[in-house]
């Protein structure tokens, strides 16, 4: 027998009992594991995902009746039973059909499927591409006819100055296809001059 082929026997024989040695190494070396243990979640949480339907990252789409484009997400939605849903960390791009675009976010909101109404809580932000970027602490939304309510007092900033006023409008006028901001119950603007200075 020559050399190469006594090695070649060896190696049948070695490299095996090698592959045993690192699979015995590996069942030796490695830690027991508490699967309980290891679960993301608290106990609290734990329940709450019990009692409840959730989604994570929820991102949805679709058009009002007057054609304009809508995608909604949230970081959370939950639903208690019935047609109830509750989002946190809400947020919605509203595409409309003459080019402009509006964006919508607050830390909560409430979306009822039959009624299509849904409550927007807590830091409500509306940002319009003409420049408008208006505050308030509630706003009901229906979707389906892109109409937008504060029922509470609002403030924003704008091309022309900043504003109050003691509630919002957003909606499409009567054989209009665009929309409009309305500001009503007191409305307090105070007016800043564009730059006109001639070169």
């Amino acid at each position: 027998m020559d050399g190469y082929s006594r090695l070649v026997a060896w190696l049948k024989v070695l490299l095996p009992l090698m592959a045993l040695l690192l699979l015995s190494t590996l069942f030796i070396l490695s830690r027991n594991v508490d699967p309980v243990a290891t679960l993301p979640f608290a106990d609290t949480e734990i329940v709450e995902r019990l009692q409840g339907q959730q989604v994570t990252g929820p991102v949805f789409s679709g058009a009002t009746d007057g054609g304009d484009m809508i995608m909604v997400s949230a970081s959370r939605m939950s639903t208690r039973g019935g047609s109830k849903n509750n989002a946190e960390d809400f947020s919605a791009q509203i595409d409309l059909k003459s080019g402009a675009q509006i964006l919508l976010s607050s830390d909560e909101g409430q979306f009822d499927l039959t009624s299509n109404v849904s409550q927007l809580v807590g830091n409500v932000v509306i940002t319009t591409s003409t420049g408008y970027k208006v505050t308030s602490d509630a706003l009901e939304a229906d979707f389906d006819e892109l109409a937008l309510q504060s029922p509470g007092p609002v403030m924003g900033t704008g091309p022309i100055g900043t504003l109050n006023a003691g509630m919002l409008h957003l909606r499409r006028g009567t054989g209009d296809t665009n929309t409009h901001l309305i500001f009503t119950n007191g409305v307090k603007l105070v007016y800043t001059p564009q730059n006109t200075e001639r070169e």
